[in-house]
């Protein structure tokens, strides 16, 4: 609830400002973001790479039901991820250090259901704009945690946890 109660707040705050700035932007004559005006496929790799967010919410833990496809999310996260920063400690290096970790490429995306619903990669395919608390948007490399979006502070290292099965959460869809 306190959480829910804080989104609203904040959306109150960033939502009107990223709004002015496209607005200005607009007035301005000024060229639409690069997300707005291309494919995931005609992306720059960086580009691409300054889609993510830094929210961490892909690198948890998650269950499929193999019978109804329902995807649910654990407050379990990837031993590489750093909870503070949200950001992999080694993403040089993480298909090396987690075999099963999954590198998005723009085949993939429309496939991975289990992407979360704030995702700029999935918002960016589904013909979607971005968020306001993204940085791209905000212009604040902090705002996805200001927002409350990200899971700093919120998950557990898979090192730490015996059964992740038991650590279901719905603030992540």
């Amino acid at each position: 609830m306190v959480l829910a109660k804080l989104r609203k707040k904040l959306a109150k705050r960033g939502a009107p400002k990223a709004a002015a700035k496209r607005a200005a932007r607009k007035r301005k004559g000024e060229p639409e973001p690069f997300w707005k005006t291309k494919t995931l496929k005609e992306m720059t790799k960086p580009e691409w790479e300054s889609l993510c967010d830094g929210c961490g919410r892909c690198c948890t833990v998650k269950f499929e039901d193999t019978e109804t496809g329902l995807v649910e999310f654990t407050d379990v996260a990837c031993r590489q991820l750093d909870s503070k920063s949200c950001r992999c400690k080694n993403y040089a290096k993480r298909k090396t250090l987690v075999p099963d970790c999954i590198a998005l490429t723009v085949r993939m995306i429309g496939k991975l259901h289990w992407l979360p619903s704030t995702c700029a990669y999935r918002l960016v395919d589904e013909g979607k704009d971005l968020h306001w608390w993204h940085p791209l948007v905000s212009g604040d490399l902090n705002s996805v945690h200001k927002a409350g979006i990200s899971v700093r502070n919120k998950v557990v290292s898979e090192d730490d946890v015996e059964d992740a099965e038991k650590r279901i959460v719905d603030w992540i869809k």
